[in-house]
């Protein structure tokens, strides 16, 4: 019985949304925002070359027509890129009104954002004081650190050390619907912080904010910080049935790679697995070879978005696609003949771009296991539509199959 894989590199984008002028980063609206293209750019003009050199190679990706679906979407031709496509590709088109985790995979599930979410305010208070109160309620201190919107490393590096001292909580946002809390896994503890963004979730949830987001880090002031990968979204449930939902309701195994269980609240998601990006490419080598009859896997790899996207680092993310790219054949040995391999992503996040903020842009949308196939410019929720269709399942959404 046939088997999907549904591969989400969070946020590589591919240029020309037709409503970046409703987005913005700070006062910029995200027109002309290409995170494929002005990568590839960077690296074919030499200023990409911190671990890597030359230009943006990505032979496999480019191959099932990575290349000619940025073209497709924004007119560009890629430095690096010009194959003929042997795969499936196209790109996608997003309609809801955000352009943020929960609205990306959600819609790519078949079910578009039906709310406007909220957001908070770029200055400082940015949290109203009840939600100030609860979390001190809830972790029994008497302040938080931060309050704010901040980039997630540069407010730990700047609270760290006085966040250890007293056990405030260090909360901010970003231009995303999320209320971020970070503490020290060792001397906050990790079971209290995630109980702390549990107890919050709620009240956030019903102001319809799309996370709240555990950020644990470990270290200390002379050897510095990192963030470890105990992060643990809780995310808003979807308003209706998506295609993990779908595929259950068929009697169908769903296995979750990466943040997928939190995106969807687990709703629909029978397995987990978690870890680091090139932990998760381990958990998605072992389930092409693992995975039950009519299942589908779904995969999200976060490291893109979070370490080389927010950050504006364009040659750490060069290195993460020419490091997925080469992972491919080896992940088309394990697949089966029947099996179905779409590459996608939920929004972009151009790491040439001002800000730190996603970018509102087209996706790409490529694949391996139906031959070459043209999609053209498809919809988010056609990708749910089409999994649905090679698995055999009902789709309950509104997109249509473009196999």
């Amino acid at each position: 019985m046939a088997r999907a894989f549904l591969v989400v590199i969070d946020s590589v984008g591919c240029g020309g949304a037709t409503d970046a002028d409703r987005f913005f980063n700070g006062d910029t609206p995200d027109i002309g925002a290409n995170t494929l293209a002005h990568i590839a750019q960077e690296c074919a003009a030499g200023r990409a070359n911190d671990g890597r050199e030359g230009p943006l190679s990505l032979p496999n990706m480019d191959a099932l027509g990575l290349g000619a679906a940025i073209t497709q979407a924004s007119g560009i031709q890629a430095d690096g890129f010009g194959a003929t496509p042997s795969g499936l590709w196209g790109c996608a088109n997003e309609v809801s009104n955000g352009k943020d985790t929960p609205s990306g995979h959600w819609e790519l599930s078949g079910v578009p954002v039906p709310w406007d979410w909220h957001y908070f305010p770029d200055e400082t208070p940015a949290f109203p004081q009840h939600l100030v109160d609860a979390v001190c309620k809830f972790a029994d201190v008497d302040g938080i650190y931060g309050n704010c919107h901040a980039s997630g490393m540069k407010i730990i590096a700047k609270h760290a050390a006085e966040h250890m001292k007293t056990g405030w909580p260090i909360v901010y946002t970003s231009a995303d619907s999320v209320f971020q809390i970070c503490a020290h896994e060792e001397t906050f503890g990790l079971d209290r912080l995630l109980d702390l963004c549990e107890q919050m979730a709620p009240l956030l949830h019903e102001m319809k904010v799309g996370r709240v987001i555990a950020r644990p880090f470990i270290g200390n002031e002379t050897d510095g910080y990192t963030r470890t990968t105990n992060r643990h979204d809780y995310a808003i449930a979807p308003p209706a049935p998506t295609l993990c939902n779908w595929v259950q309701d068929a009697g169908r195994k769903v296995y979750a790679i990466g943040k997928i269980g939190d995106i969807f609240s687990m709703s629909g998601i029978d397995e987990v697995r978690k870890g680091a990006d090139k932990t998760l490419m381990g958990h998605l080598m072992d389930l092409a070879q693992e995975a039950k009859d009519g299942s589908l896997t779904f995969a999200n790899f976060v490291e893109f978005d979070s370490l080389f996207g927010h950050p504006r680092d364009v040659a750490g993310y060069a290195r993460a696609l020419e490091w997925f790219d080469s992972c491919l054949p080896d992940l088309y040995a394990k697949l089966r003949k029947d099996d179905l391999l779409i590459i996608t992503a939920d929004h972009g996040n151009d790491p040439t771009w001002v800000g730190t903020d996603h970018t509102r842009e087209r996706v790409p949308v490529i694949g391996y296991g139906v031959g070459n196939k043209e999609i053209g410019q498809c919809g988010f929720v056609d990708v749910g539509a089409s999994v649905a269709a090679h698995l055999g399942v009902p789709s309950q959404g509104k997109g249509k199959s473009f196999l």
